[in-house]
């Protein structure tokens, strides 16, 4: 029915497809990325080649890598009482295995590359990952969704932010113009700062999550709409809407804070400085010149701006966990922009249970 479907859309919309009754991973989620995942497959199936080996060769392997391809899901619609070469109208978990493990095979059987072949298999197996993030949550309506949202929301969380930006940028100040801070950032390796960076992340999300269960449950009380209990995974989904939500209010803070620390340390922080600090000029990116003076941004500027706007995304995300003020502010907000949606689901579900 159209109404139905215009009530499903509107759910997508809103980054919550699980309000969708009968919504399956097999058929509404990798049915809608299977384009895709057959362009990848094949992609993948060509990379093998080697350039060691002869053109018949290498003919033989990408052949033998489509064959396996059409046979597996020529297999899988007879098991499922379907002709042999139709196109599956649900991508189960015989599907999915041969997507992650089919490319793989190719370059353990032909060339004996077992280190290829688990990095391609782990590659795949993460962008189903990403696929079930994006499709199955509608993760990039989410994101859009949070964001027509997100001054509102920094309205809201402006009361935590007078009380904590103010003591955050004492600390980072004096973080910033400390020697130790220059010379670690200056001098670790870039897998390193990618694992400080991430250890950060996973902190800051742990601290978002931890409140996240009871307030679904205040969100679902108060903004019910009169309708049915959520299911578990309904959420699930719902809690993942208020994360992001959240996330993305830590990330305008903490690139925020990185964008002061950049344009503070060109100001202020010279050539002569630098090489007090660190040895060394340093790696010069970009130059430029302010009222007769040489502004210059370097590698290691950004390296430590980068290192304090994590440490302050970290800190933000305590202070608006730890701050009862706007935690209540901030689910009543919530509660406001969602009602309609739970409205929606309602009389979606007596629509449905007519039909």
């Amino acid at each position: 029915m159209d109404e139905l479907g215009a009530y499903e859309r509107g759910f997508r919309r809103a980054g919550l497809p699980l309000f969708i009754e009968d919504y399956t991973a097999s058929e509404d989620v990798f049915t809608r990325a299977a384009p895709l995942l057959a362009f990848v497959f094949v992609a993948e199936l060509l990379g093998a080649t080697n350039l060691d080996w002869s053109l018949a060769a290498n003919a033989a392997a990408v052949t033998g890598g489509l064959t396996l391809l059409v046979a597996v899901f020529g297999l899988l619609n007879l098991a499922r009482r379907r002709p042999f070469f139709s196109v599956p109208r649900r991508v189960g978990a015989g599907e999915l295995a041969t997507f992650v493990l089919g490319p793989a095979l190719l370059p353990a059987i032909f060339g004996g590359q077992v280190t290829s072949a688990l990095v391609t298999a782990g590659g795949n197996a993460l962008l189903l990952l990403l696929f079930w993030l994006g499709f199955g949550f509608a993760l990039l309506s989410m994101v859009r969704w949070a964001s027509t949202h997100l001054l509102g929301q920094l309205a809201v969380a402006f009361v935590a932010l007078s009380r904590a930006v103010p003591l955050l940028l004492v600390f980072a100040l004096v973080l910033f113009v400390n020697t130790e801070m220059w010379q670690v950032f200056a001098t670790v390796s870039e897998a390193y700062l990618a694992l400080v960076a991430a250890l950060f992340v996973v902190l800051g999300a742990l601290f978002l999550v931890a409140r996240l269960p009871r307030e679904v449950r205040e969100l679902e009380r108060d903004a019910g709409g009169g309708g049915p209990p959520l299911t578990r995974s309904q959420r699930v989904n719902v809690g993942l809407v208020m994360f992001v939500s959240q996330a993305l209010q830590v990330l305008v803070v903490s690139a925020a804070v990185g964008g002061f620390f950049v344009a503070f340390g060109a100001l202020a922080v010279g050539p002569e400085v630098r090489e007090s600090w660190i040895g060394s000029a340093g790696d010069e990116l970009v130059s430029l010149h302010l009222l007769g003076e040489r502004l210059d941004i370097t590698a290691e500027l950004l390296r430590v701006s980068g290192g304090i706007a994590a440490f302050s995304g970290l800190y933000y995300a305590i202070a608006v966990l730890t701050d009862s003020t706007y935690r209540e502010e901030f689910l009543e907000d919530l509660t406001e922009d969602m009602r309609a949606t739970f409205r929606d689901r309602a009389a979606y579900l007596a629509l449905r249970a007519r039909a």
